[in-house]
């Protein structure tokens, strides 16, 4: 049976009615999620304020907006905090290519692997604090993969590891790191700061083509790597099952010799398009629901789908709307 998504842009400089209309469209979804293992399973309010101030005071007053405008609850607070929220696992292969030639300008490039059904589909453009920022949303404020003005370029994925531990929710580490950074070096300095509640993969470009994969865990200090293209582990597999089931390694493999051996940014997006980068076990939570491809010195980003592109850019992002069809295999 097809799967039907509808991706969907949200302009709005400041928090408003845009998003307001967002939050109450999704938030009977997010809140069941939120609550799967019952209000007493979740940190109090008081431990959520304390830990947005403690290690992202700057992004305070705008948790304290947004919790204003989902109706100042408590629950609603809490979940917004994404502090220590529930695990979630997802899938996705990323990397940065940079032309050795020096003739294009470098990319971020990734497909993001998860369940059609639990994707938002919203395509942000806000200037919440100094700059703007354009970004592809999770938990309502969070960021899957975005850019900055500054021209920074961020991306995620699940690092392969079972472990829970104290922390907040990468989409929300994304977040901060795309609203105050100015540059690759920054955004390091911030995530090796930043307590996360699972392990993941951030990948980093900026406009002056610095870039780093960072590897984050709730357990491990984190690690500025050079690794050009990322799957769903570490340097090696550490949960077999996870990785047959999504082909890490093998897509990591070929997302390697494809960086190595490709003529321009172009033939490594077209090829994110097809097996074996391409995921369709939707049913099973890791399909392919976007390809994504950014490029910070022209401040372009571009969504892909087999037969489909979305192109904006920074300096012009303008509304509008994609449905995209997914069959399972």
């Amino acid at each position: 049976m097809s799967i039907h998504v509808r991706f969907e842009t949200l302009i709005e400089d400041q928090p408003g009615p845009l998003w307001q209309a967002h939050f109450a469209r999704l938030w009977p979804g997010y809140r069941a999620w939120y609550l799967r293992s019952g209000t007493l399973g979740r940190p109090t309010f008081l431990e959520c304020r304390r830990a947005l101030r403690r290690h992202m005071p700057e992004l305070v007053p705008l948790w304290q907006r947004l919790t204003e405008l989902a109706g100042g609850g408590d629950i609603e607070a809490r979940f917004l905090s994404l502090w220590c929220p529930p695990p979630f696992i997802a899938g996705c292969s990323q990397a940065v290519w940079i032309d050795p030639r020096g003739n294009e300008e470098p990319a971020l490039l990734r497909n993001y692997d998860y369940a059609p059904a639990l994707l938002e589909g919203s395509w942000l453009a806000t200037r919440w604090h100094a700059q703007r920022v354009v970004a592809l949303g999770d938990c309502l404020w969070g960021v899957l993969d975005g850019m900055n003005e500054a021209g920074l370029a961020a991306s995620l994925s699940f690092g392969g590891r079972k472990q829970v531990g104290d922390g907040f929710g990468v989409p929300l580490l994304l977040r901060h790191v795309l609203e105050l950074a100015q540059s690759t070096a920054e955004a390091v300095q911030m995530l090796k700061r930043q307590p996360i509640n699972m392990t993941y993969n951030i990948t980093l470009l900026d406009s002056q083509a610095d870039w780093a994969t960072v590897f984050v865990a709730p357990d491990r200090v984190a690690e500025v790597t050079k690794q050009a293209a990322v799957t769903n582990f570490q340097h090696r597999v550490e949960w077999p099952e996870h990785a047959r089931a999504t082909r890490s390694v093998q897509r990591c493999e070929a997302l390697n010799r494809l960086i190595e051996t490709s003529g321009s940014s172009h033939d490594v997006s077209a090829a994110l398009l097809h097996a074996p980068l391409i995921q369709s076990a939707y049913g099973r939570g890791y399909g392919t629901l976007y390809t994504a491809a950014y490029r910070p010195s022209s401040g372009r980003v571009d969504l892909l789908w087999p037969g489909q592109a979305w192109s904006q850019t920074l300096s012009s992002f303008s509304n509008g709307q994609r449905d995209i069809v997914y069959t399972p295999a």
